[in-house]
């Protein structure tokens, strides 16, 4: 059933594919199942027994490391909302402004830092490897905290803030610099009056690969784009393994994450979700543990009383 949904997602759902396409009334979740639980210990004696974990995190997890998320209310670059700039258009139309947007927000993530909920996730990660049991990270943000954190065994579905690609040559490369280039030093402040001044094409980020020049754009999956099907097929493969099954910070309503772990629970695996409030998708679950992902995570994840550490 997962693998022929995430098949059909990355063949035909183009629309809904983007980063940011809410649930219809088209895409139901099935039936609701008892009141999830929110007995720790209960969920704690599952953990103890996984031995392959799947955590799926989203922009919850980053909002408390201090990380705007441009949705909503308020969630506004100048005049502009995320969506409005994160478009294969949008760069067309005007490459200049949807940089420093980029550059803005790359220059913000080189200052922030993960929270315990970030850390919580890598050190399990890496207490649990040496038992011989698999943790698997597979986020919707592309702010590379978990990384920085520590976590290895991380699939990235919206790309990364730190990576650009060739619109000519299609080159993927990570890039940290500070600034990105030299025209947009300085550049991206979000104050509403500040002046777009066009920054012309050839001074903004250009490809490197064997003398290309190409205009370089964020590595980023923008709305109206497909998922990398590598990516989705790497997701499948971690899903249908998976014997526990973590939603950390995420809403569950952007598509084709939200689809992930209510298909999980549907073959009978728990699943467990850590969020601020309840989502459409919370009476699919075993569990369900409200409050900041950095309060509840870290104690459901530390070391068990029953684990033999090497």
């Amino acid at each position: 059933m997962l693998m022929s949904l995430l098949r059909f997602t990355g063949r035909r759902l183009v629309s809904q594919t983007c980063p940011g396409l809410k649930a219809s009334k088209k895409h139901k979740f099935p039936l609701e199942m008892a009141r999830p639980s929110s007995n720790m210990a209960d969920f704690r004696e599952v953990f103890a027994k996984a031995k392959h974990i799947a955590i799926i995190t989203g922009a919850g997890v980053s909002a408390e490391s201090g990380v705007p998320t441009f949705r909503g209310a308020g969630g506004f670059w100048r005049k502009w909302q995320a969506q409005e700039l994160a478009t294969p258009e949008a760069f067309a139309r005007n490459p200049s402004r949807v940089w420093e947007f980029y550059h803005y927000r790359r220059e913000v993530m080189l200052s922030k830092h993960p929270n315990p909920a970030h850390i919580a996730i890598a050190e399990c990660e890496k207490r649990l490897s040496k038992q011989g049991r698999s943790v698997v990270v597979i986020t919707q943000n592309i702010d590379e905290l978990h990384r920085k954190a520590g976590t290895k065994h991380l699939l990235e579905i919206h790309g990364s803030l730190f990576k650009t690609r060739c619109t000519n040559c299609g080159n993927v490369a990570a890039n940290y610099k500070s600034p990105i280039c030299p025209a947009l030093a300085g550049k991206g402040a979000p104050d509403p009056e500040t002046q777009d001044a066009a920054i012309p094409v050839e001074a903004l980020p250009q490809c490197e690969e064997d003398g290309c020049n190409g205009l370089l754009r964020p590595h980023v999956v923008w709305f109206g784009e497909t998922l990398d099907p590598d990516i989705l097929t790497a997701v499948e493969k971690e899903l249908e393994i998976c014997d526990l099954c973590l939603v950390v910070g995420t809403s569950s309503v952007v598509y084709p994450a939200a689809m992930f772990a209510p298909q999980v629970s549907a073959r009978g695996v728990p699943v467990a979700e850590f969020n601020m409030e309840a989502t459409p998708a919370t009476n699919r679950f075993r569990f369900h543990f409200p409050g900041p992902c950095g309060t509840t995570l870290p104690p459901a994840l530390a070391r068990h009383q029953t684990e033999i550490i090497s």
